[in-house]
């Protein structure tokens, strides 16, 4: 059924800001500017700026019905594996909107925002707890970052021991091989080798072995004089906890490098593992993931990084410290009056963090208590391998016989080898099932992957509603023509895009279409 606006019901059809308005027009009354001497030096405007001109009840309707259009936590389960898309409290938010905490600004004295900082100094302390590390650095705005904070604390380390080699004041003062690579798992998120490039190290992959975990003969054997540092992450993108852990961090310590942890799926094993015990020496932790912050979207996000006592004295500026009966937010290297900071490499960001992140993270570890959190790893891996064992009778479940999956469940295409179909058309079937798709051929190491992670807030209804839309989606796709499949989604607001052609050639600013011209 066609219909005159294009609507149907209550699915609206929405066009651009720049098709509603036109740049003529103004959502308010304003009375004419008077002609003054101009003081901009040659820099004044000589054409319309092209922005659309709209009332507040046309942009604010026109925001709403996108949104209509959206997908978010708050509408149903968010299964996207290695991305701990789990319920954000809404005590939290309340927490967050505090004027005491909402309404401060970065260059505020420091006297007019002691609660702020002790608020900063008492998450930090819990950070501390829960990892078994002696240091973190507050400041790193998300996982990727975070991650950027570690290695560069282990090059900070590295090139002092090189100063110390070559001044003589080294025990082995004969001159240091360069440390100049990195060695990733295959199992590791893909940022890791992207953060070691940025870096300036050469990256080499460890080879998973068949139970989807790291190989230690390989990464034994490839241990060197010249490795820097081995970044893996714990539970790996898998959905799988490394065993050898402690025998992993115990070969890079006697070749000289340090051990980078990816703390993305801390959600998995806090309050159960502290990887300080496992001999970690650097760890992101994602706010955003573990502990309930809101993110998607592009932000915010929030990404403290723990340190081992071998790399604290390289942890970044700013810290808060406490002086007696108050609190101290040190920026500058020259205020360093102890020497548990003393060869810091700097600092990273403009301000002090994402206050908004800490507030939240830390309402959300508060009324957890200990036992919560301990709860919370557990529901999620409980979850996990629900859905695992739910589905691995349809699906194709590479490591189901590996053991438990930890927070999240993965499985490939193969199963529908012979089809013509792939993971690209299942996960379109699944918007028309009223789910967001999961995390599609991430890791790697999987052909076809789909990775999904439920987390712990989800019940068991919400869950048996996912695990039985997929697998009526994957007995369909054996059984019913795959040209269905291919034009999937076809409920929703668009239908499926030239995605190749979208990220090669992508359309990001809008042009008035050109005026069509009769023919004489």
């Amino acid at each position: 059924m066609t219909t005159f606006t294009g609507n149907r019901a209550l699915t609206l059809e929405e066009p651009l800001l720049f098709e509603k308005g036109a740049v003529d027009r103004c959502g308010v009354d304003l009375p004419d500017v008077p002609v003054v001497a101009t003081r901009l030096g040659g820099l004044e405007r000589h054409r319309e700026i092209g922005l659309p001109g709209l009332s507040e009840p046309d942009t604010v309707r026109h925001f709403t019905r996108l949104s209509r259009q959206n997908y978010a936590i708050d509408m149903g389960i968010f299964p996207l594996g290695s991305c701990t898309m789990k319920h954000n409290p809404r005590l939290n938010e309340k927490m967050a909107r505090l004027p005491g905490f909402a309404d401060i600004h970065p260059l505020q004295p420091v006297d007019t925002v002691q609660g702020a900082l002790q608020l900063i100094d008492e998450l930090a302390t819990w950070l501390k707890k829960l990892t078994n590390m002696p240091e973190v650095a507050m400041s790193p705005k998300a996982g990727a970052h975070g991650e950027l904070c570690g290695m560069l604390a282990i090059r900070a380390a590295h090139d002092a021991a090189d100063l110390a080699a070559a001044t003589g004041a080294h025990s082995a003062a004969q001159a240091r091989t360069p440390r100049r690579t990195v060695l990733v798992p295959e199992s590791a998120h893909g940022t890791n080798p992207a953060t070691a490039a940025f870096c300036g190290y050469a990256v080499e992959n460890i080879p998973a072995n068949a139970a989807g975990r790291v190989d230690l003969a390989a990464l034994t054997a490839r241990l060197g004089p010249d490795i820097a540092a081995l970044m893996i992450t714990n539970p790996n993108t898998c959905g799988l906890f490394e065993p050898d852990m402690i025998a992993i961090c115990d070969a890079v310590h006697a070749a000289g490098a340090y051990v980078y942890c990816d703390g993305a799926n801390f959600n998995a094993i806090v309050g159960r593992v502290r990887p300080g015990d496992l001999g970690i020496d650097a760890m992101h932790i994602n706010l955003h993931k573990t502990f309930s912050t809101p993110h998607g979207g592009g932000g915010p996000g929030s990404g403290p990084v723990v340190f081992s006592a071998a790399l604290a004295p390289f942890a970044p500026l700013p810290f808060v410290r406490k002086v007696r009966d108050k609190y101290e937010l040190v920026e500058e290297a020259q205020a360093l009056a102890s020497a548990d900071h003393d060869h810091s490499f700097g600092r990273m960001v403009a301000f002090h963090g994402q206050m908004g992140m800490f507030v939240r993270a830390l309402s959300y570890i508060l009324s957890h208590g200990a036992d919560g959190l301990r709860q919370v790893a557990e529901d999620a891996v409980l979850n996990a391998n629900y859905i695992l064992r739910s589905l691995q009778d349809v699906y194709t479940a590479p490591f189901a016989d590996a053991g438990p999956c930890m927070h999240e469940a993965l499985f490939s295409d193969d199963f529908l080898d012979g089809t013509g179909l792939t993971t690209l058309d299942l996960a379109k079937a699944m918007i028309d099932e009223g789910f967001h798709p999961m995390t599609m051929y991430f890791p790697l190491v999987v052909h076809g992957a789909m990775l999904v992670e439920p987390t712990e807030t989800e019940s068991k209804a919400s869950l048996d509603q996912l695990i039985g839309a997929m697998r009526s989606i994957a007995t369909r796709m054996l059984s019913e023509p795959a040209a269905t499949f291919k034009e999937s989604p076809h409920l929703a607001p668009r239908r499926r895009l030239d995605e190749t052609a979208a990220a090669r050639k992508p359309v990001l600013t809008w042009r008035e279409p050109a005026a069509s011209i009769a023919a004489e």
